[in-house]
């Protein structure tokens, strides 16, 4: 891959940013003093020693892959590091919509990851002080509280509609596809309820069937919606298109793929022509990192183009997660001017597990 001189550079400036990044996040998380519960215990059965051996974002290769049952059931205390001590503390669920569900504990990374997503959003279409409507899983997610403090950060009010995808997910299973459908129509109706009584409301969160639903029944420039951000499994090439030359009637439509560990990857900016509709996507470093990786060999990156599945990073100080491979596959992105860092394009379910999961209206 050719790049510019002043693109390596931006390459170069990231690189340096995130090396430094890892050190001060691993020093958090194992240093008796800051560390959590988890960290520490773990740290006794390794032969390195994080805070010394751990010095640029390649030595997290070091750590053993991720196991995310470590998530489920408590106690969830364990996670909360000692330097985050006295801090408020939610719980939110994360992953899957069966078994006993995954936890992770947050005092404040909902509302940092939302407010640099923040950043990404125009304000000509999610103007400051506009109301908001959350169309999605509400509790015990955390979509619900982060898009409420999106929409206060910019200065509006959140209005929610709730979709509970457990349910969805046991009508499929029963094969009670009528009720289901039944249950996205009450969804729906509660939205334009709201959309109805209060015309402030310019700005959306959405999952692409719930945006689609929507729009069957109303125009979205009628009830005066110019930004549309979305997110959700069924994200596609063809939904994008579909999007922004149909529903989005000259509104702005962003599509992001996120999740309760990572946090919010942005869509690439500024649209072009030549991705034909790819949705691209780069995480928010040095926060997070996604890599896409052999399946066979999962610490083996990739070449840009080709396929391979999510591994995921998280650099927080109140999560640490080194490694973990994610249920979703993709092609490997090469960096851009505004994400100098590698990114993701045509994120969907891992196609070894693909027969397995169930997306419903979620």
């Amino acid at each position: 891959m050719s790049l510019s001189a002043e693109m390596q550079a931006k390459i170069n400036a990231a690189k340096e940013r995130l090396d430094a990044h890892v050190r001060e996040i691993v020093e958090w998380h194992f240093n008796p003093e800051t560390g959590c519960e988890y960290w520490l215990e773990k740290a006794k059965g390794y032969d390195f020693d994080p805070r010394k051996d751990v010095k640029t974002y390649e030595d997290l290769d070091k750590f053993p892959f991720f196991e995310d049952e470590d998530l489920r059931g408590g106690p969830v205390r364990k996670w909360v590091p000692k330097g985050n001590a006295g801090k408020p503390v939610y719980v939110f669920e994360t992953g899957g919509s069966t078994g006993i569900p995954k936890s992770r504990v947050v005092s404040e990374d909902h509302k940092i990851d939302y407010e640099l997503f923040s950043e990404t959003l125009p304000d000509e279409y999610f103007p400051k002080g506009a109301d908001w409507l959350m169309l999605g899983p509400s509790g015990p997610r955390r979509l619900r509280l982060a898009v409420e403090h999106l929409a206060q950060f910019r200065g509006g009010i959140s209005f929610c509609v709730d979709l509970d995808p457990r349910w969805v997910i046991k009508l499929i299973k029963m094969g009670e596809m009528q009720m289901m459908e039944r249950y996205k129509s009450h969804v729906i109706d509660q939205a334009l309820t709201i959309l109805k009584a209060h015309p402030n409301i310019k700005c959306m969160f959405a999952t692409p069937k719930l945006l689609e639903a929507l729009c069957e029944k109303v125009s979205l420039k009628s009830v005066g919606i110019t930004g549309v951000f979305c997110g959700g499994t069924e994200m596609t090439p063809q939904f994008h298109r579909f999007a922004v030359e149909e529903l989005m009637e000259g509104g702005y439509f962003a599509p992001t793929y996120g999740n309760t560990l990572m946090g919010l990857a942005t869509h690439k900016v500024p649209f072009d022509p030549a991705d034909n509709w790819a949705i691209i996507y780069y995480p928010p470093a040095p926060r997070a990192m996604i890599e896409v990786v052999d399946p066979d060999e999962p610490r083996k990156v990739v070449g840009y183009g080709e396929t391979g599945r999510v591994r995921l990073t998280t650099l927080t100080k109140e999560l640490f997660i080194p490694r973990f491979l994610e249920r979703d596959e993709c092609e490997r992105e090469a960096p851009c001017a505004a994400y100098p860092w590698d990114g993701v394009r045509n994120v969907r379910p891992f196609s070894r597990f693909a027969t397995s999961v169930v997306e419903g209206v979620y």
